[in-house]
């Protein structure tokens, strides 16, 4: 990424020094308006149900009275009818409060930190460090239906867990202080509170941690994505309800358990060996990928071995616990010996025939099927014996009144049961574990082999998989992993809070004092050596880090009376000290960009490219050339800070020029 060195913008160019009065009308004429209301500038506070309503009242203006959602218009065109008291659902203490945290808008941004990342400037994937609420939020405008699989293993609220708190209404480090989330030196100490099962409140404060990140994770789910929730069973129950609730009960496609280890601790008079995988589609449009299925008993080759595949022989054509039937008990004359089925002599077959019973040896072809199997080599005779081939790549199929061949692999449907393998257990994912690090650093890690088992049948090579309750990232290994074995060119999106380690870890004493320090050395660790196993392949083992951040810009105090204070601090909506790759990633994100978004520097403009599309942003000035030159080139979309034009004069004539020119603009 050609960029300049990153240096502080809060010195704006060619700024007057006339200072706001009181009154507002008397501000300087020669210095472009800032509005605080600028639909950019205020895009970081991601209003989720604003944006949902705005499409409801595209569908549906009818409902909506003075610029408000009219729920009696709505039951009345739904011809709805008053509901009873009773009804069926899943509520509790603090439900409502869920709900606010989940409107409540985002002030946060995601800054940049190559420093940690690994090929910043090429990768496609992502580790984001930071709360995963607010994370989910930031993400919205930028990948709401864009991501295939979801994958999470959220606390499993044993009462021991630590779950996350959740209020930001004050700044996010004011916040973190007055809760002792963070010391008075700033240091963050944690943001999550222990919910212990003494709690009176314990399954309440579980769901409303849960609530808000599955409807954010809903909307980032493309139509036909997939998510999967672990979970055991001290909330399968409430868990189940919710996602009913937010996915649609029509949308649960299973639940999967799955073998945690072979001994297990035991509960009362049970052993409790397994936990759970809740899968819930985003819509019907869902179809998982079927695997090809794998059997040892494919072991023979014959001539047909290059289009057909190896084959096995399933077993002899006749067999005696069918229904027996007339047409299917006839002789076979292969060169001049004779076949029965059942291996009887030509009066028993005759007499068998004659008395027709229910069960008795019979061929499970027709003489017309095994015709034309002998003819194309679906048949092998072993002495008395006539076995019939099943090929992996071929089969025959009824065409109308005659038969085919149909090349295709064989598959197998996901089962249910597909996770109470052993290779699946809590004791293969230590094992993932101790190769990366050379000791057992997580205790209830997911093994690699079961994501990849999700991956195979929910994504395709070029799908984008989201893990907000990252830990140690096992997700983003196995994605890497099946690149390599596959080809593909998966991304990942990893979410982790720095929570702190127990300072008594194996993982503090090896050096690692937050989780998410553990997270980011894995996947490069993990990284490296699919690389180093795979050296002619161009796999993308590098991520992007981005960690939470205040915005760049000024937020407008509505609670101060002093009018002129406000404007004055809004000649320059950049704070203090402001990163330029910090402000354009912020920017980035507010119209929608991916963060993988390409980024280069040139003659004073920020070029993004974007899913094939070029976008523009400007921080300070330019020439009347230089606007020439970005108009030239057509950019889906151009963004100038209003600082970077010497007046008002010049901002209306250059957007005059984009007008003009068909092109889209917008000054913050």
């Amino acid at each position: 990424m050609n960029q300049p060195t990153n240096q502080p913008t809060n010195q704006p160019t060619n700024q007057p020094t006339n200072q706001p009065t009181n009154q507002p009308t008397n501000q300087p004429t020669n210095q472009p308006t800032n509005q605080p209301t600028n639909s950019l500038k205020t895009a970081h506070n991601t209003d989720f149900f604003g944006e949902k309503l705005t499409k409801l009242r595209q569908i549906l203006p009818e409902i909506f009275s003075e610029n408000t959602l009219d729920l009696e218009k709505l039951k009345t065109l739904l011809g709805d009818h008053p509901a009873q008291n009773e009804r069926y659902g899943l509520n509790w203490a603090g439900k409502s409060t869920a709900y606010q945290a989940l409107q409540r808008p985002t002030n946060n941004t995601l800054a940049p930190c190559p420093a940690e990342s690994v090929d910043f400037d090429t990768t496609q994937n992502i580790f984001i460090e930071s709360d995963n609420l607010e994370a989910l939020k930031i993400l919205q405008k930028s990948y709401a239906g864009k991501i295939k699989m979801i994958y999470i293993d959220p606390p499993y609220n044993t009462g021991n867990d630590f779950i996350y708190h959740d209020d930001f209404s004050q700044s996010k480090k004011e916040y973190e202080i007055a809760t002792g989330d963070r010391n008075i030196n700033g240091e963050l100490l944690k943001s999550f509170k222990k919910n212990s099962k003494d709690n009176g409140h314990y399954h309440s404060n579980w769901l409303n941690m849960m609530l808000p990140r599955l409807h954010l994770a809903h909307t980032l789910l493309s139509d036909d994505g997939v998510i999967f929730i672990s979970i055991d069973d001290n909330e399968q129950a409430q868990l189940k309800l919710l996602c009913d609730e937010i996915f649609g009960g029509e949308n649960f496609i299973g639940s999967v358990p799955r073998i945690t280890k072979k001994a297990g601790k035991t509960s009362g008079s049970i052993a409790k060996n397994h936990d759970y995988i809740l899968i819930y589609a985003k819509s019907d449009l869902l179809e998982f990928v079927q695997e090809l299925h794998t059997d040892k008993g494919y072991k023979y080759k014959d001539e047909h071995y290059d289009k057909r595949g190896a084959y096995k022989l399933s077993q002899t054509l006749d067999y005696s616990s069918i229904q027996y039937s007339q047409s299917l008990d006839y002789e076979i004359n292969l060169n001049g010996k004779i076949f029965r089925a059942g291996n009887v002599s030509h009066s028993e077959m005759l007499e068998r025939i004659e008395r027709n019973p229910n069960s008795d040896f019979c061929w499970r072809w027709s003489k017309k099927l095994f015709d034309f199997g002998l003819e194309n080599g679906f048949i092998v005779v072993k002495g008395d014996r006539i076995y019939t081939k099943t090929y992996e790549n071929a089969k025959i199929e009824k065409c109308e009144n005659d038969y085919i061949i149909i090349y295709e692999s064989r598959t197998k449907v996901f089962s249910t049961l597909e996770m109470v393998d052993n290779s699946y257990s809590n004791d293969n994912s230590r094992k993932d574990i101790e190769k990366i690090f050379g000791a057992k650093l997580f205790e209830y890690t997911k093994p690699v082999s079961m994501l990849i088992k999700l991956l195979k049948i929910a994504t395709n090579k070029n799908s984008i998989t989201l893990d907000f309750f990252a830990g140690s990232a096992t997700t983003a290994h196995a994605v890497m992993q099946l690149n390599s074995e596959d080809n593909g060119n998966r991304q990942f999106i990893m979410v982790q809070l720095p929570e702190l380690t127990d300072e008594k870890s194996e993982a503090y004493k090896a050096g690692f004092k937050t989780i998410s320090d553990i997270s980011k050395e894995r996947i490069r660790r993990a990284g490296a050596k699919i690389k180093a196993e795979n050296p002619d392949k161009a796999l993308d083992i590098g991520f992007k880090v981005f960690k939470l951040s205040d915005s760049n810009f000024k937020a407008w105090q509505i609670d101060d009376d002093d009018i002129a204070k406000q404007l004055e601090m809004y000649i320059d909506l950049l704070k203090d000290n402001a990163n330029e790759m910090d402000i354009v990633y912020e920017l980035l994100l507010k119209m929608g960009l991916k963060l993988t978004a390409d980024i280069h520097f040139e003659k004073g403009v920020y070029w993004l490219t974007c899913e094939n599309k070029s976008y523009a942003i400007v921080l300070n000035s330019l020439s009347q050339d230089e606007f020439h030159a970005i108009i030239a080139k057509k950019p889906a979309k151009t963004v100038v800070l209003d600082k970077a034009f010497l007046n008002d004069s010049e901002k209306s004539n250059v957007i005059l020029q984009f007008k003009d020119a068909g092109l889209n603009f917008e000054s913050i």
